[in-house]
C-alpha cells in the first residue's frame, strides 16, 4: 500500500497547496527477521539482522481524492551458523492498485485495494544441517488502510495496516501451497523542506510482518521487523500553484508555519489545578471555540498560528481571568492561567450578649434579627451565616434585663462582630399614678379617688390633680365629684413606672 499518499503543503493541512498530485517514498533501513521451517524434517529455526533493506513506493492522484498507487521492496537474506555463511539470497515484493483519500477533521485516512506479488523464504538442499536458501511465491489482492495525523511542531505521525487475500500460493518447486499473513506499520514524519509547488520530509519507518508459506514439501514461517529511514517527496496541484504565482501581488501571504502551546489552569490562592475548566484562545484577534482542560488542568494546542495568543479562562466559582503569551514558529510555549475565586455574596455575623455590670454572658437572651428569632448558647453568643450586606438591626431581650436594639454593618466575605450590653430592671418597689380631674365644660373638679382593693381614698388638690404611689399591678380606680356623673378606669403600672391620666367628668342633668 502507498506510504505517502496523504502528505500536504505547509501547515499540514493542504491550506498552501491542497491535495497532492503525486508523491514518493525512498526508504533505506535494516531487516530483523525470526523464522522457522518445520519440514522436511528436523527443521530449524533461523533469527539475525541484515542490511540494505530498501523500498520505494510512489503515488499518482487524478481526481479529488482518487489515484493509482504502486510499490516495490527488496529485502537481503543470509543464513549463518556462528560465522559461517550457510546461504544467502534476497527476497522481492511488488504491489500496485488503486487508492481514495478522504479527511476526517485533522487526521488524513486513505483506503487501498490491489495486485500484490510476495516472495517468501523456503529452504532446500540435499546436505542434512546445511540448508540451501530458496523462496516460494503468492500472489493475492492486498486490502489496506492508513490514518495520518498530527502531532507537535509540525511533525505528523501515521499508523497503517494490510491484509492479503490469498489468491494462488507455490512452492520454490511450483507445487501448490498455502499462504497467509499481514503487515503492520507506523511512521514519524518530519518536514525538511517546504517550496510552492513540492515538500520534502524525512520519515522515520517501522514495519512489521507476518508470513507463513505452507506446501507438501516444506513448510516455513517467519515475523519480519524493518526499521528505516525515507526521504519523501510530494507535488502539489499545478493549477493551484499557478494561480499563486499569477497573483502573487494581490494574493496574502501563505499561512504561517505553526507553534504549539501548552496550558495550564491553577487557583491563585491555592495553585491546585482546575480540571476541566473551559479555555477560549484567542488568536490573531479572533476567538477560537472553547475547549475544555483535562482533569489535571492542563490543555495543549498543536497548531496555532505565531504571534501573541490570549487564553480567557470562565471556570465555575471563578472570575474571568486572562493570560496572554507569545507563541514562535516551531516551538511550544508555555502559559499558567492563575483564576480567582469570586468574591461571596453574604457574610456572616456574631453577636455576644453580656451583662454590662460585670461583662459575664446573659444564657437566656433572645435576639430578633429580620424575621429571624434566635436563642444564644451558654457562653452567650450566637453566629448567623449567609447575612445579607449592610446594616443589620438586632433586637435582644433577656429576663431581668432592659430590653435593647443595636446595629451592625455587615461585608460581604467577612465576619461582623456585634457586642450588646445589656442593663439590669431597675425595681424601686412602687409606681406612680398621677393625673387631673375636669368637668366636660373644663372646668378643674375637687373629685373623689377610691381603689377598692388597696382601700385607698383620696381626694384632688383644688386644681384637679391628683398622684398617688402603689406597688406595681392592675388597679380599678372610682373617680366622682359632687353634681358629676362618676367614672371608672382600670390602670396597670410596673416597677418604677409612672402612669399619668385625665379624666373629664359629665355634669348630672336635673330632672323636671
Amino acid at each position: 500500500m502507498p506510504r505517502d499518499g496523504m502528505a500536504q503543503g505547509p501547515g499540514a493541512d493542504g491550506a498552501g497547496h491542497g491535495w497532492e498530485r503525486a508523491s514518493l517514498r525512498l526508504r533505506y533501513g535494516l531487516a530483523l527477521r525470526e523464522g522457522q521451517q518445520v519440514a522436511p524434517t528436523p527443521g530449524f529455526r533461523y533469527s539475525g539482522m541484515t542490511p540494505n533493506d530498501m523500498a520505494a513506493w510512489a503515488t499518482v492522484y487524478g481526481w479529488q481524492g482518487l489515484g493509482a498507487w504502486a510499490g516495490v521492496q527488496r529485502e537481503g537474506f543470509s543464513l549463518r551458523r556462528e560465522s559461517a555463511l550457510l546461504s544467502e539470497g534476497s527476497l522481492l515484493r511488488a504491489a500496485g492498485g488503486l487508492v481514495g483519500r478522504v479527511r476526517l477533521g485533522p487526521v488524513r485516512a486513505e483506503l487501498t485495494a490491489g495486485y500484490g506479488f510476495a516472495q517468501l523464504p523456503l529452504f532446500g538442499g540435499a546436505i542434512p544441517g546445511a540448508p540451501a536458501f530458496q523462496s516460494g511465491e503468492r500472489q493475492a489482492v492486498l486490502v489496506g488502510g492508513r490514518l495520518r495525523f498530527p502531532l507537535l511542531l509540525q511533525l505528523q505521525g501515521e499508523v497503517r495496516g494490510e491484509y492479503p487475500l490469498v489468491l494462488s500460493a507455490k512452492d520454490a518447486a511450483g507445487a501448490e501451497a498455502r499462504s497467509r499473513g499481514f503487515e503492520l506499520g507506523a511512521a514519524l514524519r518530519v518536514p525538511l523542506v517546504q517550496a510552492r509547488r513540492w515538500s520534502g520530509a524525512l520519515a522515520l519507518d517501522y514495519q512489521y510482518l507476518h508470513d507463513r508459506l505452507s506446501a507438501s514439501r516444506a513448510s516455513s514461517e517467519q515475523t519480519l521487523q524493518r526499521v528505516g529511514a525515507a526521504l519523501e517527496l510530494s507535488w502539489f496541484d499545478a493549477e493551484v500553484s499557478r494561480a499563486s504565482a499569477a497573483s502573487d501581488s494581490e494574493a496574502p501571504p501563505p499561512p504561517p508555519a505553526w507553534g504549539a502551546l501548552a496550558l495550564k489552569v491553577v487557583d491563585a490562592q491555592t495553585g491546585e489545578p482546575l480540571g476541566s475548566a473551559p479555555v477560549t484562545l484567542v488568536v490573531a484577534g479572533e476567538a477560537q471555540a472553547p475547549q475544555l482542560a483535562d482533569p489535571e488542568g492542563l490543555l495543549l494546542a498543536p497548531e496555532l498560528e505565531p504571534g501573541e495568543v490570549v487564553a480567557q479562562v470562565r471556570a465555575e466559582g471563578y472570575q474571568l481571568a486572562e493570560a496572554s503569551v507569545t507563541v514562535e514558529v516551531g516551538a511550544r510555549a508555555t502559559l499558567e492561567v492563575r483564576a480567582q475565586k469570586l468574591p461571596p455574596q453574604v457574610g456572616s455575623l456574631r453577636i455576644s450578649v453580656a451583662d454590662k455590670r460585670d461583662g459575664s454572658p446573659v444564657p437566656d437572651a433572645v435576639l430578633g434579627v429580620g424575621t429571624r428569632e434566635l436563642r444564644v448558647n451558654a457562653a452567650g453568643q450566637v453566629r448567623l451565616d449567609d447575612v445579607a450586606p449592610g446594616p443589620v438591626s438586632v433586637r435582644v431581650t433577656a429576663p431581668g434585663f432592659q430590653p435593647m436594639e443595636e446595629a451592625a454593618f455587615v461585608v460581604a466575605g467577612q465576619e461582623a462582630v456585634l457586642p450588646v450590653q445589656l442593663l439590669p430592671v431597675r425595681r424601686v418597689g412602687h409606681a406612680t399614678i398621677s393625673g387631673r380631674v375636669r368637668s366636660t365644660q373644663g372646668r378643674a373638679l375637687v373629685a373623689r379617688l377610691v381603689i377598692p382593693t388597696t382601700k385607698v381614698r383620696t381626694r384632688t388638690q383644688a386644681q384637679g390633680t391628683f398622684s398617688l404611689k402603689l406597688k406595681p399591678g392592675t388597679y380599678r380606680i372610682i373617680i366622682s365629684a359632687k353634681g358629676h356623673l362618676s367614672q371608672t378606669k382600670s390602670v396597670t403600672v410596673r416597677d418604677g413606672e409612672q402612669a399619668i391620666f385625665n379624666v373629664d367628668l359629665f355634669p348630672r342633668t336635673r330632672s323636671r
